[in-house]
């Protein structure tokens, strides 16, 4: 954003949600001396006198420390907004994700009386009737809420996280403002920057409103159990809904080490190896068959319980990817291993948005130059976070926007490598994803699986064998009536239009075909008669008598030459 020049009028009060907060905000960025973003979201009538302006053109480049800073002053919203941008590699440089992941959501402790309170009111009934035991001291704090640990009657342990009173408030309050924000800079900034500020607010709303409901948090972790019930790697925590609301949760105690507490893990036996290995496959199943995955892994959500299972815990933020961009993410990393640019740019292309007016032969000789950068290396050498991280360069520099979870994604996978490499700096995780995505890529790519895809698209097949003609025909006669008008002057394309036609005659043969040969296979299918029957012969005969009458019209298409 630097060196954007900026003139207009002075927004107006009513243009803003807030306009208290609209002042906190402009003072806050003028302390950290961000006057490109005063500037560009027209704040520069609401900085407090005292702070000196530098003249146009002037402004010193913006820092990603000014930023971090920023945010930390504005609060929990933003706080939120700052972390969700360092996961967000197709929109900002790699310095800017690793100051902004430096962001920790911390908060003051609420009173335990509030704790309770809040409790009460949400449980319908005392705290003591609720639990045995209930620690008044927090086990964890943050901007949303706190959590404690408790104890059920059965002896079971539980931690009961409590939502900060006033804070939904506070976060549709800075919400609304945002949206507000995001659209000055939008129309400010117009098309040349690339940045789509008001769809990353706009998802950014729909996240963080999921995350301050409990209840969703909860949904999510029972889902999470769902994808892990046959696996013994991942103990996900239960949740207890008789006593969860919107405001209260109540799950489960996971016991354990960090993830990345070597040395405790070593006392206790534990081969830090075989962990390494089993949560890179708990991160590859997410991500990648599962399509549903934890987007704020940290060392602080995984606990080893033993060398063979990892605890997982605070599911508020996940990410989901549909099965076609799995499918782009696995010839992406497949393209990596076979040092393949060309599919590279297919894969791309393919998993994001691109500007009509790319220059694919330009994107694809960017990509063969970081193809040719890993290609010396042993793919057990290469780290899948440099790579990534690679790629995003070249997306932010051709302008292709990703989808907000596929960022995610790239950004739990560098931020497992670089979990994975604390507990075991031996442990290669990009030699370990390689069987996994080509075992991923067989298994999509099974006879099973393309009959499926078949099956699913016959009556699109037939539906377009038969209905084709008829579309024709209204084209034809809407043309005739004066009701559709194509200027075209081909000239000297007399050739190219002879094939043409002929690649229509055939294709329409093709597809008449098809429709037949479905529609036989189907009938078969069906019907199933069985061997020697009057049926059965009908049945042979009429395939055979398509295929011959086809194979005829093509014959005679075939002869015929351009005049």
């Amino acid at each position: 954003m630097t060196g954007i020049i900026v003139e207009t009028a002075p927004p107006r009060a009513h243009e803003l949600s807030s306009l208290a907060r609209a002042r906190q905000i402009a003072a806050v960025l003028a302390r950290h001396h961000l006057w490109h973003l005063i500037e560009l979201m027209a704040l520069e009538h609401l900085v407090p006198f005292g702070h000196v302006r530098p003249a146009r053109g002037q402004h010193q480049p913006i820092t990603p420390g000014q930023v971090r800073l920023a945010l930390e002053e504005l609060g929990p919203t933003f706080m939120k907004l700052g972390q969700v941008l360092s996961t967000r590699a197709d929109l900002l440089p790699p310095e800017f994700q690793t100051e902004l992941a430096l962001l920790q959501d911390q908060a003051p402790e609420v009173p335990i009386a509030n704790v309770l309170e809040t409790i009460e009111a949400e449980l319908g009934q005392s705290v003591a009737r609720c639990f045995s035991s209930f620690d008044p001291k927090p086990l964890a704090t943050g901007s949303i809420g706190q959590a404690h640990l408790a104890t059920f009657a059965d002896g079971t342990e539980v931690v009961v996280k409590v939502r900060r009173p006033g804070a939904v408030e506070q976060i549709d309050e800075d919400l609304k403002l945002l949206h507000r924000l995001a659209t000055i800079a939008s129309g400010r900034l117009g098309s040349a920057d690339g940045w789509d500020l008001v769809g990353v607010v706009r998802e950014f709303d729909s996240s963080l409103r999921a995350e301050v409901d409990y209840l969703h948090e909860g949904h999510n972790a029972e889902r999470f159990a769902q994808n892990f019930k046959e696996s013994e790697r991942v103990h996900i925590p239960r949740v207890f809904w008789e006593a969860s609301t919107t405001r209260v949760l109540t799950m489960e105690r996971i016991k354990g080490s960090r993830i990345t507490d070597a040395s405790a893990l070593s006392a206790a036996g534990i081969d830090c190896e075989i962990v390494a290995d089993n949560a890179t496959k708990i991160v590859l199943k997410m991500l990648l068959e599962d399509g549903f995955f934890h987007a704020d892994l940290h060392p602080g959500n995984l606990f080893v319980e033993s060398a063979t299972r990892i605890g997982l815990i605070d599911f508020g933020m996940v990410g989901i990817i549909d099965q076609e961009s799995r499918t782009g993410l696995e010839q992406l990393l497949m393209a990596l291993v076979q040092r393949d640019s060309e599919s590279m740019v297919d894969a791309l292309l393919g998993l994001g948005m691109a500007d009509p007016k790319i220059d694919r032969a330009q994107l694809q000789k960017d990509l063969g130059q970081l193809v040719d950068k890993y290609y010396g290396q042993e793919i057990a050498q290469t780290k899948l976070g440099a790579f990534l991280d690679d790629v995003f360069v070249v997306v932010r520099a051709h302008r292709l926007m990703m989808p907000s979870d596929l960022s995610m994604l790239a950004k739990t996978l560098v931020t497992a490598e670089g979990m994975v490499a604390q507990l075991a700096p031996t442990f290669q995780m990009m030699e370990a994803t390689e069987p996994y995505v080509k075992h991923l890529i067989i298994e999509h790519n099974s006879p099973a699986v393309w009959a499926n895809k078949f099956g699913r698209a016959a009556p699109d097949v037939l539906w377009l064998a038969t209905e084709s003609p008829r579309i024709l025909r209204r084209a034809v006669a809407r043309l005739q009536k004066g009701e559709l008008a194509i200027a075209v002057e081909p000239k000297g394309l007399d050739p190219y239009l002879h094939r043409i036609e002929k690649s229509a005659d055939r294709l329409v043969l093709g597809m008449i075909l098809s429709a037949l040969l479905i529609a036989g296979g189907f009938v078969v299918s069906v019907y199933r008669p069985g061997a020697g029957t009057l049926l059965d012969a009908v049945l042979a005969w009429a395939v055979i008598a398509a295929a011959s009458v086809g194979g005829v019209l093509l014959w005679k298409s075939r002869r015929k030459r351009p005049s």
